[in-house]
């Protein structure tokens, strides 16, 4: 059976990908989402769940959990047609420009593809130690997916990015103890985070990295030393996060023929990708003065979702009007509907 035609199929199911799923709903696309995962949300879903999340627009802290529930809300209200489990495969184009997506499962025909597939397919970055990456599952993380794992315990974190220091903030008041290493005096992570974690009980130890781990079956030792004297400390632990970085791919998607920097897929101020009908959105597009925030990205799919609209239909307006003034037209339309 040929596959049903979308308007408009979303490459990523992570918060900017349903925040497109809703603006495409809003402008009376029909839409699905091909989500890798098995479940939507992307990183914040796979990785960290219960980290707070400080820099979106009209919530002072919200837990990433939240933030997806809220936008699997918002975009449900529009009935996307939703996909996981899928890696996506090759790309190609019909005489009539329609869209053929091939996953490991099916193929998608859609007339609008937009990629907002975060940092691409991605795995932890590890120590590379034996010494240290055989207690992976048994004491030893890569990332945080809820903070009650650690309740009472003297977690030992690796790492001096945001998602370190938010994770050592996080979890105060869980763990009984916390202990924050890292190799060099300057953070990589929000200066407010920073802030309030060297103003916390975090027992935080710069010029610090991690010799090897040692325990019973399980972690029950660190061994770290002073990089500057190479001197060794034991510290007693029952769980480490280790938080150094992901490294990502673009996969298949590299071989469609789009105009790639580095890991990074090009697009216009339009958000149009150098092939037609083919837009992006999110961590996974540059453009000059590109910032990767989340906040960003929600803007990027609106741009994107709009302009995709007038590529549909020349005839219609790159901006649909506001969608308060929207919903009294749909108010007004049911009610006049209604009376005899």
């Amino acid at each position: 059976m040929d596959a049903e035609l979308f308007d408009v199929t979303i490459i990523g199911g992570g918060p900017v990908g349903l925040y497109a799923a809703y603006y495409s709903g809003f402008r009376r696309l029909r839409t699905k989402i091909v989500e890798s995962l098995t479940a939507l949300g992307g990183q914040i879903t796979a990785l960290y769940p219960e980290k707070p999340i400080f820099d979106v627009a009209g919530f002072p802290r919200i837990i990433g959990r939240a933030l997806v529930d809220n936008l699997v809300e918002q975009a449900a209200q529009y009935h996307p047609a939703v996909s996981t489990g899928e890696t996506v495969g090759t790309l190609t184009r019909e005489p009539n420009g329609t869209l053929r997506l091939a996953t490991d499962r099916e193929t998608h025909a859609t007339r609008v593809l937009l990629i907002t597939a975060g940092i691409g397919a991605f795995h932890p970055k590890t120590f590379k130690k034996p010494e240290v990456d055989s207690f992976e599952g048994n004491g030893l993380y890569y990332f945080v997916k809820n903070f009650q794992d650690f309740k009472d315990k003297r977690v030992l974190i690796v790492g001096g990015g945001d998602s370190a220091v938010d994770w050592a903030n996080g979890l105060l008041g869980v763990a009984r103890e916390i202990t924050l290493i890292h190799r060099r005096d300057e953070f990589r992570a929000a200066e407010d985070s920073v802030d309030k974690m060297l103003h916390s009980p975090v027992k935080v130890k710069v010029f610090y990295e991690l010799r090897r781990l040692e325990g019973e079956g399980k972690v029950e030792r660190a061994i770290i030393y002073q990089n500057k004297t190479n001197v060794d400390e034991t510290i007693e632990v029952d769980a480490v996060v280790a938080s150094l970085g992901f490294l990502s791919t673009l996969g298949p998607i590299q071989g469609w023929g789009l105009e790639l920097e580095h890991d990074s897929i090009r697009v216009s101020t339009r958000m149009e990708t150098n092939l037609p009908g083919v837009y992006g959105a999110g961590d996974i597009v540059t453009y000059p003065g590109k910032v990767k925030l989340i906040a960003t990205g929600f803007g990027e799919a609106a741009t994107a979702v709009n302009n995709a609209a007038q590529y549909l239909n020349p005839k219609a307006s790159v901006f649909p009007g506001h969608s308060s003034s929207q919903a009294v037209h749909e108010k007004q339309k049911e009610a006049a509907a209604k009376t005899p």
